[in-house]
């Protein structure tokens, strides 16, 4: 089945808002103080740091995402639960949608920050 032909996906992320966030405030930073004063180059480099942690055995994505992740998900280990097309942001979804099961994004760029995207099913 082609990722055209996908109805669903499950995914789990670790976002990390920056600048130019549209919403430059999060669970854990609820006044946005590290928010706006974070680049977007700045929080890219993060992201990248701890997607080579997990990548290489040395982090679990769900500890990650609890302790990182800017968006309400990081409770929940970064899980969003399933989704079809439409429900996200079209740079996410396409992203989400190409994975395969078990595969971990590049840096995407949507208007809430800079995410990495591991498919779940």
């Amino acid at each position: 089945m082609s990722s055209g032909q996908i109805r669903q996906v499950r995914a789990s992320h670790i976002l990390i808002k920056h600048e130019g966030s549209r919403r430059k405030a999060s669970w854990k930073d609820p006044e946005g103080v590290r928010i706006r004063s974070t680049s977007r180059e700045s929080a890219a480099a993060q992201l990248k740091s701890l997607q080579e942690q997990i990548i290489s055995g040395a982090a679990r994505f769900e500890d990650v995402a609890v302790r990182f992740s800017d968006c309400s998900s990081a409770k929940r280990g970064g899980d969003l639960g399933p989704f079809k097309r439409g429900q996200m942001q079209r740079a996410f979804e396409e992203v989400a949608f190409a994975l395969n099961v078990g595969e971990i994004s590049d840096i995407i760029d949507t208007d809430s920050g800079v995410h990495v995207i591991l498919r779940t099913a």
